[in-house]
């Protein structure tokens, strides 16, 4: 069994599971997004007595937490114990991009065992915190400020043919080519 759940599976797999999930909630009268748990934490918290913001009933949103916990302990037992057999594939040409930018890979993430180069994120050097910590507050800060994130307007919001989700990733997409090809250059060359 474990080595049926560790193989590599068709992206249509994911995708049909979250159609699914995305008709269930649909059904039920609820929306499906992850940046709303950072919501449901900070009321539980109390934060609720310091901003009508953080004001909910953390009962009814009981589930985001859930969902949540079981995604890092879901990420956790996948990590540690379903390793795919195959490496990630990266492309050459990506990595041959990343070296005349300034960033190399190590030779095994050259070989597609990892998404990031190591040599830049990792908590070794103050830069690899900054990047990791700095990045995680900004994507934190406009999930929250752009009232969800990405998943969330792409996946629900397009789905229930919401004009300000259709904006907001076209925002995004816009975004990510900046940073891709203006923003993320400067930052490390």
């Amino acid at each position: 069994m474990v080595q049926f759940i560790s193989q590599p599976w068709h992206w249509a797999v994911s995708g049909a599971a979250i159609a699914l999930v995305l008709a269930l909630m649909t059904w039920m009268g609820r929306s499906f997004g992850v940046s709303t748990t950072f919501k449901a934490f900070c009321s539980a918290a109390g934060a609720g007595k310091v901003s009508d913001f953080f004001k909910m009933d953390v009962k009814e949103e009981f589930w985001r937490i859930a969902f949540v916990i079981g995604g890092l302990i879901g990420g956790y037992i996948a990590t540690h114990f379903l390793q795919s057999p195959e490496p990630v594939a990266i492309s050459p040409e990506t990595v041959d991009y990343l070296a005349t930018i300034g960033i190399n890979y190590p030779e095994a993430d050259a070989k597609g065992i990892g998404f990031v180069p190591t040599s830049l994120f990792n908590f070794e050097s103050l830069s690899g915190i900054l990047m990791a910590v700095g990045g995680g507050f900004l994507v934190g800060f406009g999930a929250r400020y752009g009232d969800g994130c990405t998943s969330g307007h792409a996946i629900s919001g397009l789905a229930h043919f919401q004009l300000p989700s259709l904006i907001t990733v076209i925002g995004f997409f816009i975004g990510g080519l900046a940073m891709t090809h203006f923003i993320f250059p400067f930052l490390v060359g």
